[in-house]
């Protein structure tokens, strides 16, 4: 099967078992503080429904609108914005009849399910396919540097043994922690069998978005191709998984991270590229594309370890990995708010290349617990038509003791929906543009 139809069918199974239980945050509260429900859909039903049926007093149904999901709460200034219903006197079983506590709870529904099912996800991966790392032992060739790293003091070549003076088990992730987190020091083993620690400026991960650097430290490995993209022009030109690179453009090829900067220089022109199958050596032609890409990825060359977990473990660990998760998420989340990190603002298609290209239930599992958290910190924003604004509304009348204008809910509903739409196009649109252009 096509690799864009696997993604897209992970995406839309993904996507319909957050938003049904995400939902169902909502309606159990709702359902236990005796409030009517009189819908509950997944997608929007706008103008009709693909199916629906009324149970109990609750229309249930699947839209054909694949933007979201909603319940109706009666009494609630929602995004249907059913005026005529907020016109008449308050029933008992109304949104806006129970207690502001109660209401709190409901809202806080659908935010709660989604953390909750993150961490629940990413403790069964654990226990059940364990996870991966590469300690300094197993990449005794260490990483080559980036440029703007080595005026730091590291060097090709390096292998990490610490950061902030404890020891660092997983030797792949010291790019993701340089950018996210709060690395003051590296303790590092050079080539030569010296060990040094290097002291890392501040904001860090700030000088490493505006100047471009995501990937400071890459393994140094053999040019050997994992995969080929037949779409791509190596994989038109003819190059095969397993096919060793000798040389790229009439320069000669070490190591992997050699081919990268030759690539780049040749954008939109055909080089020439020497490689060996088996034991021949062949050559063919390629043209980088406008990135300076063919379409090739490595194959890892150094050890990579698996650590298995019981289930107590499974539950201590998948709550770390679920909380730097979020957190992580949380602090990538203010380069949205410049001009750089606007343009990477990605819809469903950036969701979508989450999910791998093949079916593996355990990429599929870590990319649903990914997109979990992130609507739970999405949802929390303090947004009118999200649910973290309907909590501020709330939060405000539980302190001051008394309900915000119901004309004044009215307008920052439809403002809110409109900001969201606004987003929502803004978003596909980058990934449009994307697809188009680059």
């Amino acid at each position: 099967m096509d690799p864009f139809l696997i993604k897209a069918i992970q995406l839309l199974l993904s996507l319909s078992l957050l938003i049904v239980l995400h939902e169902l945050g909502h309606f159990i509260p709702a359902k236990l503080f005796k409030t009517r429900v009189e819908k509950f859909y997944l997608f929007f039903d706008v103008k009709f429904a693909l199916f629906k049926k009324k149970i109990g007093g609750t229309e249930y149904g699947i839209g054909w609108l694949p933007l979201g999901g909603y319940v109706k709460i009666s009494g609630m200034i929602d995004e249907s914005m059913d005026r005529e219903q907020m016109a008449k006197p308050p029933e008992p079983w109304e949104f806006r009849s129970k207690p502001a506590w109660q209401r709190l709870i409901i809202m806080l529904g659908g935010v709660t399910v989604n953390l909750v099912l993150g961490f629940v996800i990413y403790m069964m991966v654990l226990f059940v396919w364990g996870s991966s790392f590469v300690t300094p032992e197993d990449m005794p060739r260490g990483f080559v540097v980036a440029e703007e790293f080595k005026e730091f003091g590291f060097q090709d070549g390096d292998r990490i043994l610490e950061v902030n003076g404890l020891e660092f088990e997983n030797s792949l992730d010291i790019n993701r922690h340089l950018f996210m987190r709060d690395v003051k020091t590296i303790t590092v083993l050079h080539q030569d069998g010296t060990e040094e620690t290097v002291s890392v400026p501040a904001e860090i991960g700030s000088k490493m978005f505006e100047e471009g650097v995501m990937q400071p430290f890459i393994p140094i490995q053999n040019a050997v191709l994992d995969s080929v993209l037949l779409d791509k022009t190596a994989g038109i030109a003819g190059l095969q998984k397993g096919d060793s690179i000798i040389s790229f453009n009439n320069q000669e090829i070490g190591y992997w991270h050699e081919l990268s900067p030759l690539s780049q220089d040749a954008k939109n022109k055909e080089v020439e590229v020497v490689f060996k199958r088996g034991a021949e050596i062949k050559s063919l032609k390629v043209t980088p594309d406008e990135e300076g890409l063919i379409g090739v990825t490595s194959k890892r060359d150094f050890n990579v370890q698996s650590r298995q977990y019981g289930f107590a473990e499974s539950i201590t660990e998948g709550f770390k990995f679920g909380y730097w998760t979020l957190h992580d998420y949380v602090a990538q989340f203010k380069y949205v708010f410049t001009a750089k990190g606007a343009t990477q603002v990605g819809g469903f298609g950036a969701i979508g290349s989450i999910f791998p290209d093949a079916w593996d239930w355990q990429g599929f599992w870590m990319a649903t617990a990914f997109i979990s958290i992130i609507l739970a910190f999405m949802n929390i924003l303090p947004i009118p038509a999200l649910d973290g604004g309907h909590v501020v509304f709330l939060m405000y009348e539980i302190i001051s003791g008394k309900a915000p204008n119901e004309k004044f809910m009215e307008y920052a509903q439809m403002v809110g929906f409109f900001i969201l739409i606004a987003l929502v196009l803004f978003a596909n649109g980058n990934d449009i543009y994307r697809w188009l252009f680059e």
